[in-house]
């Protein structure tokens, strides 16, 4: 067992800085709340908004944060009261509140920032795509700073340092190595940075990839996942994004048009049907109020192709707006031209004519 105290002072001189301490540590977390409360009321003067969430993440390291720098002066000036073995626990203490507040202080930027994009806005364009940046940014920002304080950490100890400076001794050969066997990851944090910055894709966007139609639900440094539209999750490397082709509906606007296709004899009168159109839309909430047309846009040999072409605010609207608009055309053609529903005709010869 590690002991704190030397063995070669006398337990009644040891009060002296165990009282010192106490106090010193009392004093440094009263100045911690101290500081958090006047920075709070400082920033509500001049934001309003996010600044709660802000401060609800940073006063906890920012409290321990002055409560380890005391204990490092403490540590310094009571030395001698000290075994060396503290001096260790005292650096690990304050590098892992370092790291703890650099994490916090990410995440506070990444909610204050998006305290004004709300996802849940008809149009919201601006709002994905900040989202995506700031998650995209936060992940990366989380992971520099964890490996950077972890690399400290351990050459904090005397063998690790030591076992270090052999392998720069040798950087060339553990430089080739290691970035042979890393290539893999490197090139999907890359993609992911440059997903984040270039933004072929956002949360939400509506995409079809490898012909499964759904929305972009999380973006990660190494992977990005999909709901599919029967709440299947479609799992994909970031780096795809990059690489492959696949379809956006949603890339510089939420807005979209949908296609309905009805077949019909030859005999049917369209512009009924298009008179039938400009009733019905209206009435049907999915539609946006800018695109209405139908167009004769194929013939075969049995029956001519009918194109409904129409427009909603966002891809979930304009399926439920194509699925309503083409019962209601079906149930328009049954009621008022049965006779002109797609037919087969057969032509029979007389064999009597023929003898």
């Amino acid at each position: 067992m590690v002991e704190i105290f030397s063995n070669n002072r006398e337990p009644e001189s040891l009060w002296i800085p165990i009282l010192v301490s106490v106090i010193v540590l009392v004093a440094a977390w009263v100045v911690g709340v101290w500081v958090t409360r006047t920075l709070r009321r400082i920033m509500r003067r001049q934001l309003k908004t996010g600044i709660d969430n802000v401060f609800n993440l940073v006063k906890t390291p920012l409290k321990l944060l002055l409560v380890s720098i005391a204990v490092s002066v403490l540590n310094h000036y009571f030395q001698n009261y000290w075994n060396m073995e503290t001096n260790q626990l005292v650096f690990l203490l304050l590098v892992f509140i370092i790291t703890w507040l650099g994490i916090a202080i990410i995440k506070s930027i990444k909610h204050f920032v998006l305290a004004g994009y709300d996802m849940e806005n008809e149009n919201n364009l601006k709002a994905r795509k900040m989202h995506t940046q700031m998650r995209v940014f936060e992940r990366i920002m989380i992971f520099l700073i964890v490996f950077i304080s972890l690399a400290v950490a351990l050459l904090s100890f005397e063998k690790i340092r030591e076992i270090g400076l052999s392998l720069l001794a040798s950087a060339g050969i553990a430089g080739l190595i290691l970035g042979f066997a890393a290539q893999k990851s490197l090139s999907l944090l890359l993609a992911g940075f440059q997903i984040a910055i270039t933004q072929p894709i956002r949360l939400e966007d509506a995409v079809i990839v490898e012909g499964e139609w759904g929305w972009i639900e999380e973006i990660t440094l190494t992977y990005v996942v999909i709901r599919i539209w029967d709440k299947r999750r479609l799992v994909v490397p970031i780096n795809y994004f990059i690489e492959k082709p696949f379809q956006n509906w949603t890339r510089h606007s939420a807005e979209i048009m949908g296609t309905v296709f009805i077949y019909v004899d030859y005999g049917f009168p369209v512009e009924a049907m298009r008179e039938e159109m400009k009733r019905i839309l209206p009435e049907i909430p999915e539609w946006d109020g800018n695109v209405n047309v139908l167009q004769v846009t194929n013939c075969t040999e049995k029956t001519m192709e009918l194109r409904a072409l129409v427009s909603a605010s966002n891809s979930p609207r304009a399926w439920d707006l194509r699925v309503r608009l083409r019962e209601e055309l079906i149930a328009f053609l049954q009621r008022e031209y049965p006779q002109y529903l797609p037919k087969a005709r057969i032509t029979l010869e007389d064999d009597n004519k023929n003898s």
